[in-house]
């Protein structure tokens, strides 16, 4: 089972509102002492919260409900009853939360972010509320509300410098593993990479960027083929997109074209981000391919070429991703 989990549905119910209470004040040398009774205690809210050491839902994954506390009634002397306790539900950030009908609730974007999901209900007023010039000593309370209650649905859009945008078998799981310490499944079938893997790629002076391997794209990626919209969202979120076109591709330029269509069929924002085209392989090529393949690329989509394998360009290629990431 994968490690890995970016969806997950949870019912969710907040607390109940305590009952305000009616209590009336009896004290001996006070034969009249008129409505003592003090507010319901608000129920407990469900609170979504982002950590920055967590970086899948895979912990929510078994877990169906969540209810928060009841707030206590009110007690005698006015006394506001406690509140209920809040429930919080951690989540990585790049989370994002929706009601059954798909509407966003919120979404986490920072360590520590607190976004209340579902509120408890309000505590009810003690008879203390209700005393009037007619109606001295009321002997009734309001009672608390109900907490709200549905389905919250979690989606975690990763978070990276850079995404890897390739077909299966490009050759992104292998460029991660050269390049970081991830250690991505790798192997000679489509598909491999069936969840998005991280790695933190070490640069120059100490510095680092992060660098996501996401699942293949395959032509119609769009419309739900393949593993469809579960990859595409996780291309939003990335600062910028690195292609990769395998140095086998039959026609280099039309696969890249092909990759390009996917994301502006998915969502059309995504051309605006800034991109980097390489080929990938390139241990398989002289330098006489090397300025075919360049040739199909018209000037200002200039390839890269580099191999995971033998090393083949990549301090040339994390030289361009850190000149367009801080350029």
């Amino acid at each position: 089972m994968s490690n890995f989990v970016d969806y997950v549905k949870i019912h969710c119910k907040s607390g109940h509102g305590g009952a305000g209470s009616a209590h009336l004040r009896r004290e001996k040398y006070i034969p009249k002492g008129g409505p003592d009774g003090g507010d319901g205690g608000r129920g407990g809210h469900i609170i979504m919260k982002g950590n920055g050491n967590e970086w899948t839902l895979l912990p929510l994954r078994y877990t169906r409900h969540v209810k928060a506390e009841r707030g206590e009634n009110g007690g005698k002397n006015q006394l506001t009853g406690a509140y209920g306790a809040d429930v919080y539900i951690e989540v990585p950030i790049g989370t994002i939360a929706k009601n059954e009908d798909g509407e966003i609730i919120g979404e986490i974007l920072e360590d520590g972010q607190e976004i209340i999901l579902m509120e408890g209900g309000m505590g009810g007023k003690g008879n203390e509320h209700f005393k009037s010039s007619t109606n001295q000593t009321p002997r009734f309370a309001q009672p608390g509300m109900e907490g709200q209650e549905g389905y919250v649905i979690f989606e975690l859009k990763i978070l990276a410098d850079v995404g890897l945008v390739g077909f299966p078998n490009a050759g992104k799981s292998t460029l991660l593993s050269a390049v970081s310490a991830a250690k991505p499944k790798i192997a000679d079938y489509a598909f491999t990479t069936l969840t998005p893997n991280l790695g933190i790629v070490d640069y120059r002076n100490y510095k680092s960027f992060v660098m996501a391997d996401i699942p293949g794209i395959i032509e119609g990626a769009a419309e739900g083929k393949g593993l469809g919209h579960r990859f595409l969202r996780h291309i939003e979120r990335n600062s910028i997109l690195l292609f990769l076109i395998p140095a086998d591709s039959e026609d280099h330029f039309q696969e890249f074209k092909i990759l390009e269509n996917e994301l502006k069929e998915y969502n059309p924002e995504l051309l605006d981000k800034d991109f980097i085209v390489s080929v990938s392989k390139a241990d398989l090529l002289d330098d006489e391919l090397k300025k075919e393949i360049s040739a199909e690329f018209p000037e200002n989509k200039q390839p890269l070429f580099f191999s995971g394998v033998t090393g083949e360009g990549l301090v040339e290629l994390k030289d361009a991703i850190w000149k367009q990431l801080h350029g």
